[in-house]
């Protein structure tokens, strides 16, 4: 999990303003007060969240994307200015660019931006300098980079987002041809609506999360927001931890917390599926069960090893996953439309959600049909 990131941030903020919790710094814990399950439940909610759920969990589903646009413009180079290529939904995309513009005949450089303002800045500079035909701000947020973003509007260079900002589509501030992301609010959703459906509406909950990036920030807003439609589900805490830290931190947060809670804790959902894979040796110490509980959700991403976790039931119970090499498709594609003079596709992916049930083994979110669908665009076809 931004055309710009007011939508996010007002649901956000009319949800923090109704609870008792209250934001931290990096590295911190939040706890919400305790509450007893309701013995009621929460039946409207439980039934929308099924219902949910079980749409998100289809595979049959044929590719509704683009289908017409400009034939390929030849010749042109891009930059993709990656947030930290440990990030493995950055890195995915990246590869899914490199793909793309193999299949379109141009040429891709990937520079890393380490997790850190000043590397990103270093990076962006360097894309700049270079003067590609374009850029992709590849998972940080452009306020952080803004002289370097302002100098690639100068020299004329457009710049494309993969959760840059808050909602896809174009931006007027910052200024982008458009951001290609997954609507945060659908994952955010169903994230929290697989919870509440797989505890029959009594769960209590962990939420893992990276405050410093806004698109991640928000998100885990919007899930605390859901899950507190169902009074019967319980918060236990918000786990603030910086994805570039999340090696070091995860595992001693996640023996803490299981010390903390014990069987209260039933459920996790983290922004990002790299969380789990810090979490298991935790979790494997404390003895718990690889299938669960606590039953793991990623909202977002869905890279290789969170797929093989899921698969194994290795402390990961679903992902809900970007469609990552499709994402790094319709960038190249995108930039296709914006050197032909063209406005931007408008297409976003549906949301969708993986189990060991419906995975059918593979280790990744790819749907049918985009690859024939853009060389065919390209071809002119």
């Amino acid at each position: 999990m931004y055309p710009n990131r007011t939508g996010v941030l007002a649901a956000a903020a009319l949800w923090l303003a109704a609870t008792l919790l209250a934001g931290c710094g990096g590295g911190s814990s939040r706890t919400s007060p305790a509450a007893s399950p309701s013995a009621a439940g929460c039946p409207a909610v439980l039934a929308r969240a099924k219902a949910a759920v079980q749409a998100a969990e289809r595979t049959d589903l044929s590719w509704n994307g683009p289908t017409t646009g400009p034939e390929a413009v030849a010749g042109k180079t891009l930059v993709y200015v990656a947030q930290t290529m440990t990030n493995p939904g950055v890195a995915g995309v990246a590869a899914g660019v490199r793909d793309a513009a193999a299949a379109i005949g141009w040429q891709v450089r990937v520079i890393d931006g380490e997790g850190t303002p000043a590397g990103l800045q270093a990076a962006l500079s360097q894309a700049v300098t270079l003067r590609p035909s374009g850029i992709v701000i590849g998972g940080f947020d452009p306020l952080l980079t803004a002289r370097q973003t302002a100098r690639a509007q100068s020299a004329g260079i457009p710049l494309i987002g993969w959760h840059a900002v808050g909602s896809p589509g174009p931006s007027r501030s910052p200024r982008l041809f458009t951001n290609i992301t997954t609507r945060v609010e659908e994952v955010a959703g169903v994230s929290a609506d697989w919870v509440i459906a797989g505890s029959d509406g009594h769960a209590g909950v962990v939420v893992f999360t990276d405050d410093s990036i806004p698109f991640a920030r928000d998100k885990a807003a919007l899930i605390r927001r859901r899950l507190a439609a169902c009074p019967a589900v319980t918060l236990l805490a918000t786990e603030n931890i910086p994805i570039p830290d999340a090696s070091q931190r995860t595992p001693q947060r996640v023996s803490a917390l299981v010390s903390r809670f014990r069987d209260r804790w039933t459920h996790s959902v983290a922004i990002n599926d790299l969380y789990f894979a810090d979490a298991a040796p935790a979790l494997r110490a404390a003895g718990r069960p690889g299938g669960g509980p606590p039953f793991n959700i990623g909202a977002g991403d869905g890279d290789p090893s969170a797929f093989q976790r899921v698969n194994s039931r290795g402390f990961q119970a679903a992902t809900v996953p970007e469609p990552l090499a499709q994402h790094g498709w319709q960038i190249v594609d995108e930039f296709n439309r914006a050197f032909a003079g063209r406005p931007a596709s408008g297409y976003v992916a549906p949301v969708h959600v993986v189990t060991a049930a419906n995975s059918g083994g593979a280790t990744s979110w790819d749907p049918q049909g985009y690859r024939e669908a853009y060389r065919r665009i390209w071809r002119g076809e």
